[in-house]
């Protein structure tokens, strides 16, 4: 499948911003089952360069500058990716390989432990304590394929929670979210993680974007999708394998990748610094269409 993306983002301040960093990691990666044929961005103003760069994740980011007084910025991003279907039925299990085996294996194989010491460990927005612990023990039994066991942590997940926009921002600790038992896929991917980890097991975050249908009858709304967030876990013997715990789902065609860190502080679509004072608002519309 090829998918059209269009991420428009709109700043508007109250007073005149006059100096404007920012880093935009909004790029699709390549992947062996992805690939990213064109990427393109236009800001307004337009800024005096567009620096891409590569970080320490391999994600593709953009930075660039604005030192001229301004009320609105506009930042446009259009690509064309293309995305493969793979196996990944809700029977498909890619690897056997138990709890007990897996975690064996992290500890004693130092080399991969090493190349997967980041994920494991806590990270900025990626924290666990015994109640977070609580909540996944009844997933992951030392005897049970650790691929099956992260599939019940999302239908757990999915089944205890309830989905609501704006409920909570992109600081929101883990712990208000499990209390609370709402939030959105940034939240339920971050406790998703710190579960897995807290059993000692290597996850990552992802961020990207999922096509969305409209309910029968109705036309697609334009700028009616949105970025969207799951997580991948690391299966010895096999490699990373990505779980989507909002939709309790196994990732396929109509997820698209962007980029993936240890949590969402890693990869903020975009993240600036602004020499100003005074409230501004910000408005965001995507659309993922089919192509």
């Amino acid at each position: 499948m090829r998918y059209r993306l269009v991420h428009k983002t709109e700043y508007k301040y109250a007073q005149a911003v006059n100096n404007y960093q920012s880093l935009l990691c909004l790029a699709p990666r390549t992947l062996p089952n992805q690939i990213c044929q064109e990427f393109t961005i236009n800001i307004t103003p337009e800024p005096s360069q567009i620096v891409k760069r590569t970080d320490f994740y391999g994600n593709t980011t953009h930075y660039f500058s604005l030192h001229s007084p301004h009320k609105n910025l506009t930042v446009l991003t259009t690509g064309i990716v293309e995305r493969f279907a793979e196996n990944t039925g809700s029977l498909f299990m890619p690897s056997e390989i138990t709890c007990e085996a897996a975690r064996r294996r992290l500890l004693t194989d130092r080399n991969l432990k090493i190349s997967l010491l980041e994920y494991m460990l806590p990270s900025p927005q990626v924290r666990w304590d015994t109640e977070i612990t609580a909540f996944a023990e009844a997933c992951f039994q030392d005897q049970l394929p650790l691929y099956e066991c992260v599939r019940l942590l999302c239908t757990k997940i999915y089944t205890e929670f309830d989905f609501v926009p704006d409920f909570t921002t992109v600081n929101t600790p883990i712990k208000e979210v499990l209390a609370a038992r709402k939030g959105v896929c940034q939240d339920f991917s971050h406790l998703a993680i710190a579960c897995i980890r807290s059993f000692g097991f290597a996850a990552r975050y992802v961020s990207g974007y999922l096509e969305t249908l409209p309910p029968p009858g109705k036309s697609k709304l334009q700028g009616s999708d949105a970025s969207h967030a799951w997580i991948s876990v690391f299966i010895p013997d096999y490699g990373w394998c990505d779980f989507d715990p909002t939709n309790n789902v196994v990732p396929g065609e109509r997820h698209i990748v962007t980029a993936w860190g240890r949590d969402y502080s890693d990869v903020p679509p975009l993240k600036g610094i602004i020499f100003s004072y005074g409230k501004h608002t910000l408005k965001v519309e995507v659309d993922v269409i089919p192509i």
